[in-house]
């Protein structure tokens, strides 16, 4: 058996496509690689309150890295979170809705959404199914809100003076046009896989990230080894050392085949 590595998977795009749906042989290699001796982590720009799927949390993975870095568990135990101040959620708030932007806000518990902005969105309707109790309505809990990020949909917005008013504050994930997300400033998935390394004493040249978008940069960039998802952006695959097959074509089994997990 080879030396023991952490692997870290994003979610969406990785694990599961748009319907939550993971494919079988994705199961299987993630408990294969664990009965292995390796470890599992899900590593996601989700906040952990988005994170609650109970087919994907009863594949038993070892540690989750949510909210891009801003929140870490290990062995069921929270170990680092990072809140925004109410008053910088209060400013941030009034500031991406000033110059366009439609927000979502995420935190540990719940997320934060109107309904007046996100009503007849296709996001909006599938948070509101998937998150049910523990989405509640920005502007009935104004100032209340336990977040670490947020989401925002930027179509016709003013993202280039919107960026530059929060940039002493934050980072931005930018998707596409129409979707960013804003995380404090310095924290991402990378981050997160730093954090947990110093948890358990290990080197970053035994981690493997797998991922497939634009908010997986930052952990690809870092892990040891990166995989990129055959149906990911071509910024992933160009940060990745291997590139997979598609999640729907046995993409994570393939590459922890291809890396040695499952022998």
């Amino acid at each position: 058996m080879q030396k023991k590595k952490a692997v870290f998977f994003d979610i969406d795009g990785t694990l599961w496509n748009s319907d939550n749906r993971i494919p079988k042989s994705a199961q299987t290699a993630i408990r294969k690689l664990r009965r292995n001796g390796h470890l599992a982590f899900l590593c996601s720009g989700r906040c952990r309150s988005y994170i609650q799927d109970p087919e994907l949390l009863s594949l038993g993975f070892d540690g989750i890295v949510s909210g891009c870095g801003t929140m870490i568990e290990y062995g069921g135990e929270t170990v680092f979170y990072h809140r925004i101040e109410p008053e910088l959620a209060k400013y941030t708030v009034k500031t991406v809705r000033r110059y366009g932007f439609r927000p979502i806000l995420e935190g540990r518990e719940y997320l934060y959404m109107d309904e007046s902005e996100f009503g007849q969105d296709f996001y909006g309707r599938k948070l509101k199914a998937e998150a049910g109790e523990r989405l509640l309505s920005i502007s009935d809990e104004w100032g209340r809100w336990e977040i670490s990020k947020l989401s925002c949909a930027t179509e016709n917005a003013d993202r280039e003076t919107c960026f530059e008013a929060l940039s002493p504050y934050y980072d931005f994930m930018i998707h596409n046009e129409a979707v960013v997300e804003i995380v404090p400033k310095g924290f991402h998935k990378g981050t997160g896989i730093e954090a947990v390394c110093r948890l358990l004493g290990m080197d970053l040249s035994d981690t493997i990230a797998v991922g497939d978008s634009a908010n997986d940069l930052g952990m690809m960039q870092t892990a040891g080894t990166a995989v990129a998802m055959g149906n990911g952006s071509d910024a992933a695959k160009k940060a990745a050392d291997y590139v997979t097959s598609s999640l729907e074509q046995d993409g994570i089994w393939n590459a922890c085949s291809h890396l040695g997990l499952l022998e």
